[in-house]
């Protein structure tokens, strides 16, 4: 997206929370790997977790190809893992904000862009069909916000109203389907207890938030929970292995999500209109944050 231009605005909020930690509060610039990322990227581990969230038992004869796309095109997506299975293309996100509307819009670039990573474009002149994966888009949701365990969103949710012109004016052309999970520790107990993995993880997410109600700051908070889950076998070898490096990840999370949050809770506070239809048209949070930047240096 083109740096779009506007007017200076207040920034001694923003400006104090950048001062206050840089590193971490400023939105990330290069595509990092996360705690998500880290702990399903392993075939194994992502066989059981799909398995449990469709319902099946995916024998270990039929092979993962996972191939996430890493880049800033599409920082708009965190968390992702993208993987074929069984002639299926899995888009597989982890969502820690809060669900916004424009998910399946989002998906929509980001799937975009996994095609073109798997399919040769320069055949698509040739008479033949050529043959894709089945697309399937789930986003596991472990934010705050009470959530429903399972919902449906839909790219069509967000097409306009039309006039009825045609007979067919019914028909949808285009459409994008994601299945959201809630994956918080109450919720989807099925799920988790299919994959031990998951139901660990949201303990390790879970056990975060009840330090943070103890005022402990962020970062501590995410070293008690990681000394907690050690002692009591919970990721217990994967946090002896990646102890460190999944506490700057996760901290690097929360805050750009509490940073990101907290913008655009100023932005309809002050009716900063330009901001706010900016993160209505689907444009990633951070991408707007970004351009933001470039205006404020010119």
């Amino acid at each position: 997206m083109a740096a779009f231009q506007r007017q200076p605005r207040k920034e001694q909020k923003m400006n104090e929370e950048n001062k206050t930690n840089e590193q971490t509060v400023r939105p990330n610039r290069e595509h990092k790997s996360s705690v998500f990322k880290l702990l399903f990227s392993n075939p194994d581990t992502l066989r059981k977790l799909y398995s449990a969230i469709e319902g099946i038992e995916l024998p270990p004869d039929i092979p993962i190809d996972i191939n996430t796309i890493s880049g800033i095109l599409v920082k708009g997506i965190r968390n992702d893992i993208s993987f074929i299975v069984d002639k299926r293309l899995v888009v597989l996100t982890e969502h820690q904000a809060s669900i916004n509307s424009n998910i399946p819009l989002r998906i929509y670039r980001y799937f975009e862009k996994v095609l073109s990573k798997i399919v040769d474009y320069q055949r698509v002149h040739n008479r033949q069909l050529i043959k894709i994966p089945k697309p399937e888009f789930i986003v596991l949701y472990n934010g705050k916000e009470p959530f429903p365990e399972k919902k449906t969103l839909r790219l069509s949710d967000a097409f306009m109203d039309t006039e009825d012109l045609t007979k067919n004016n019914n028909r949808i052309s285009l459409e994008l389907v994601v299945q959201v999970y809630n994956i918080n520790h109450d919720q989807n107990r099925e799920i988790q207890q299919k994959c031990e993995v998951l139901n660990e993880y949201s303990s390790f997410i879970e056990k975060i938030r009840e330090y943070e109600k103890t005022k402990l700051s962020l970062d501590e908070s995410v070293k008690c929970a990681v000394k907690y889950c050690i002692e009591n076998n919970i990721l217990k070898e994967f946090l002896r292995e990646h102890g460190s490096e999944v506490v700057n990840m996760m901290v690097e999370e929360y805050t750009t999500e509490d940073f990101i949050e907290a913008m655009l809770e100023e932005a309809r506070e002050e009716r900063d209109q330009e901001i706010i239809d900016l993160w209505k048209s689907g444009i990633p949070a951070e991408e707007i944050l970004r351009n933001l930047e470039i205006n404020r240096a010119n």
